[in-house]
């Protein structure tokens, strides 16, 4: 940087820290804003129908996020949008907070504030985990707290290390309970520390390794859970990753994705100012302790798809996370260069994002045009997954099924019966009847509903194909009158609905944890 640089750039922490504040303030506003306008996701409800029940892990994932779902529910008294939204909200506004925290203590105040804005610039890290109920808000926030410990641990007064070490572990602990991503901070400080020679000292130090202690004794009520539950959660997740076939275009289309859920050219600063740290090495320790913790999960989520496996594209997330933070450090330094391309850049950065979030709002407001495409179909809505299947239960109640004595509600797959779930809002039990329930085949024994009735329901439901799958279940199937959920007064989608008289067991039924075996 110039001196007449460094002479225009603001100084001290006072200035970042009042637009800190705002950007929290207005950032915090609009998350609330989304939270209240679109229904819950299928992933939001299946966390929060399966929260209902209190358990130490989950199917799933770690507990930490149905624990958050189960606590603002309760506390709430309903399982509102917002309200079960609102803990990642304030989580997200945390994350904003350690993200400045941290980069301010690894370079300086005014990177500090570059690196919030550029965590708020990415839609997959600020914003969908940042607003919905899902296991990443408490595990980006976890990391952060686990990258503000481990920065004072490794490069502050040594005097003071081992309490920094410990709440370290502390706080991978949380990101553990979060998700199982929460093992990148273990291998990427583990990598850091083997790679770098002037710190190579902490192999030979127990505060490293009490620390790891910590960690697992956060992580242990996952362990007991799945100890008793078969190691089903880790037989899934691993399952999830199985190779199938070489795909030399899997790495492609996974990173093709990451960059659509960051927004491309935020994808592509963020990019260059990790091939920066990587190629300045282990003599920058700083920029390489940011490099390992974000390397692992960015090539390994993108590497495991040559094996022709699904990755979902937010699965790398957590490694961008760490490179905000470089990215912060680029930002703050350019401008203060007088940078026109870093200028423009976070000026159509931020205001691409605000056109993304005003498209949102207008889609949740608007008419859905009937778009045709070649063949007859049409393009479809873009936020259906988010659309209330409330009028399921108000149809429900018109016709005097929800007062049904012995009788239940099912879907035939677990993100349909967690939509069902959330919209019937506990007045009757809902179950899943299929071969992959997900959490639905840990938390309940359909055997103990036989001889009851179910209000089979789903979307695109054939009369044939439910009496082929669950014909042997039930005494008689008989076909009620659909259900239309409606957006902006227009017909979105279908609910087929059915009458099974008097469950019985032939032997199986389809919600046992058997099936899981043939699932991975």
């Amino acid at each position: 940087m110039s001196a007449s640089a460094a002479v225009r750039a603001p100084t001290g922490d006072g200035w970042a820290l009042r637009w800190l504040l705002l950007l929290i303030v207005v950032t915090g506003i609009a998350r609330l804003v989304l939270a209240s306008s679109i229904g819950l996701g299928i992933d939001e409800s299946y966390t929060v129908a399966t929260a209902r029940t209190w358990a130490l892990a989950t199917f799933d994932h770690p507990p930490l996020a149905w624990w958050l779902a189960h606590g603002a529910a309760t506390l709430c008294g309903t399982e509102a949008p917002l309200a079960v939204r609102l803990p990642f909200i304030l989580l997200c506004a945390l994350s904003t907070w350690l993200a400045f925290d941290a980069t301010r203590y690894l370079y300086s105040a005014r990177a500090g504030l570059f690196a919030a804005v550029a965590l708020n610039l990415a839609p997959v890290l600020a914003w969908t985990s940042g607003s919905m109920v899902l296991p990443d808000g408490p595990l980006l926030a976890a990391m952060l707290a686990a990258l503000c410990c481990l920065a004072r641990a490794l490069f502050g007064d040594l005097r003071v290390a081992p309490v920094w070490w410990l709440l370290a572990g502390l706080a991978t602990g949380l990101a553990c309970l979060s998700k199982l991503h929460g093992a990148v901070l273990l291998a990427g400080t583990g990598l850091f520390i083997l790679t770098s020679a002037a710190h190579r000292h902490w192999l030979r130090s127990p505060w490293p390794y009490l620390a790891a202690l910590v960690t697992l004794a956060l992580f242990s009520p996952v362990l007991i859970w799945n100890a008793e539950h078969d190691w089903i959660s880790f037989a899934f997740q691993a399952g999830r990753a199985r190779s199938s076939r070489l795909d030399l275009t899997g790495p492609f289309v996974a990173l093709g994705g990451q960059a659509a859920f960051l927004l491309p050219w935020v994808w592509v600063a963020l990019m260059i100012s990790l091939g920066r740290a990587a190629w300045a090495g282990p003599r920058c320790a700083r920029d390489w302790l940011l490099f390992c913790l974000a390397v692992l999960p960015i090539a390994g989520f993108t590497l495991i798809s040559l094996g022709g496996t699904r990755t979902l594209f937010h699965w790398a997330a957590p490694g961008y996370l760490f490179g905000c933070i470089l990215l912060g450090r680029d930002l703050a330094r350019d401008l203060a260069d007088g940078d026109r391309t870093a200028r423009l850049w976070l000026v159509g950065s931020t205001l691409s994002l605000v056109l993304l979030f005003a498209s949102v709002i207008a889609l949740v407001r608007l008419p859905w045009p009937t778009i045709a495409l070649p063949g007859g179909k049409a393009v479809p809505y873009p936020l259906i997954e988010t659309q209330s299947w409330r009028p399921l239960h108000e149809a429900l109640t018109e016709r005097g099924l929800l007062s049904r004595p012995n009788t239940f509600v099912a879907g035939l797959k677990w993100h349909e019966a967690a939509r069902i779930d959330t919209a019937l809002a506990r007045v009757l039990q809902v179950r899943c009847l299929c071969t992959d329930p997900r959490g639905y085949g840990i938390l309940y024994d359909n055997r103990a509903l036989l001889g009851q009735d179910a209000i089979i329901a789903g979307s695109a439901l054939a009369e044939a194909d439910v009496r082929t799958a669950l014909g042997i279940y039930f005494n008689t199937i008989e076909r009620l009158a659909p259900v239309d959920i409606l957006h902006a007064g227009q017909p979105l989608l279908t609910l087929n609905l059915y009458l099974g008289r008097g469950l019985r067991d032939p032997g199986t039924i389809p919600n046992l944890l058997a099936p899981f075996v043939r699932h991975f």
